[in-house]
């Protein structure tokens, strides 16, 4: 079995390797949060994603995901399956279930930040969807956003006395 570390440090050299750094998704978690935590800081919202990216599950729906976009890129995949992921069907929806793997790690805040997230695509999560570089992020977008929505729920949950009621305009 491998170890957490070598798991751990696996994911952040696949992020990497993908574009994804831990401050593009606190850039997220930032602005799912900072609406309710205006006096939120950036370091919070690192560290918070760090957490997240600490927790095995967590490792191994990355690595999953990230090995099917790359077999994907390869061409290897059996049809239909190819063309499905490759395209990145509306229908398949298994790119997000196993994203759902991820978003209720700190609580059911994770399932409402996520779909929030995955709706309006804000910062590397539109990055990654616009297939930029000839690269099939069918699963890391949805990945991306799971580990935001997870973090920012983690501060929700760890902070729920700065947490203020607001109104967000959409």
């Amino acid at each position: 079995m491998e170890s957490n570390e070598s798991l751990k440090s696996y994911t952040y050299n696949l992020l990497a390797e993908r574009g994804v750094t831990v401050e593009s998704i606190a850039e997220l978690v930032m602005y799912v949060q900072q609406p309710y935590l205006p006096n939120l800081t950036m370091e919070e919202c690192i560290d918070s994603v760090h957490s997240v990216l600490d927790k095995r599950e967590v490792h191994n729906a990355i690595l999953t995901g990230i090995e099917l976009d790359r077999l994907t890129e390869q061409g290897v995949l059996s049809q239909p399956l190819q063309n499905i992921v490759e395209n990145d069907e509306g229908l398949y929806g298994i790119d997000e279930i196993l994203a759902l793997s991820i978003v209720n790690l700190y609580g059911s805040i994770g399932f409402t930040n996520y779909g929030y997230l995955d709706k309006v695509k804000p910062g590397i999560i539109k990055q990654l969807d616009s297939k930029v570089g000839g690269r099939c992020n069918t699963f890391l977008d949805d990945l991306v956003g799971a580990v935001a929505a997870a973090a920012a729920g983690r501060i929700a949950h760890n902070e729920p006395t700065r947490v203020i009621h607001a109104v967000v305009a959409g």
